[in-house]
Formats: structure tokens, sequence, C-alpha cells
């Protein structure tokens, strides 16, 4: 039960890998931006090229992801959302039910980006390391 624990809290502790598709020119971004993307705040990279966001519908890289990068809960991004598509102030991101779909999805289509817990190496997406 103890070694049980011991990784749930390890789960938890993890960060996220940001991927876009390869066409995408920047190498980094910054943790505002992020939020700024994900959030509907910003439509486009630090460079001026277009961002299109993806998300996972839920699991453990989702929940990571809006804690440490949106600074919400589950809860308040879907509803943060709601909010701005019944405004019409946006659409929310595309959600996948799994990373794979979401790479797939990512390495397709230009100018997207999205987070997962682990990338193989033969994906076909470029990884973007979060600046803090």
């Amino acid at each position: 039960m103890l070694a049980f624990l011991a990784c749930a809290g390890a789960a938890n502790a993890q960060d996220v890998i940001f991927v876009a598709n390869r066409d995408v020119q920047v190498s980094a971004i910054s943790a505002s931006d992020l939020r700024a993307i994900f959030t509907g705040e910003k439509t486009r990279f630090a460079d001026g090229s277009h961002a299109v966001p993806v998300i996972l519908k839920g699991g453990p890289a989702h929940e990571v992801f809006v804690k440490n990068y949106c600074r919400e809960t589950p809860e308040e991004f879907r509803a943060q959302w709601r909010k701005a598509i019944f405004t019409g102030q946006g659409a929310m991101p595309r959600a996948f039910d799994s990373e794979s779909a979401l790479i797939a999805y990512v390495a397709a289509t230009s100018g997207a980006i999205g987070y997962v817990s682990r990338v193989s190496s033969a994906a076909s997406v470029k990884t973007l390391a979060p600046e803090k």
C-alpha cells in the first residue's frame, strides 16, 4: 500500500511535455504565453505565427497542465471556456481522449500545440521547452 501511495504522489508531481507541429518556429515558450494561448487570450506564438491549442479530455497530464500552467482546476478551466463559447468570445480547443490521438493531430495540423506526459523519439512533432 505504501508503494502505491508513493507512486501516486510521483504521478501527481510530474510535469507535462509540450508538443508542437514541426512548422512552429519557436523552440521555447513562456508560461504566460502558454496560459494565454490555452485560455484563449492569445491566438499567436511570440513570433507572430498562428497557434492552434489542443487539449486532453482528462487524466493526470491534463490535471497537471491545468493546475501548473493555467492556474485553475479542471472544472474552472471548463467553466471559463463555456463562458467564452456562450458569449461568442471563443471556441474551446479541440480535446482528445488519448495522448497518441493528440500527437497525431498536432503532427498533421499547422501551428498546433498540445501537451502530453511522454513523447517517443519517433514522434513526428517537436517539443517546446517551457520557460519559467
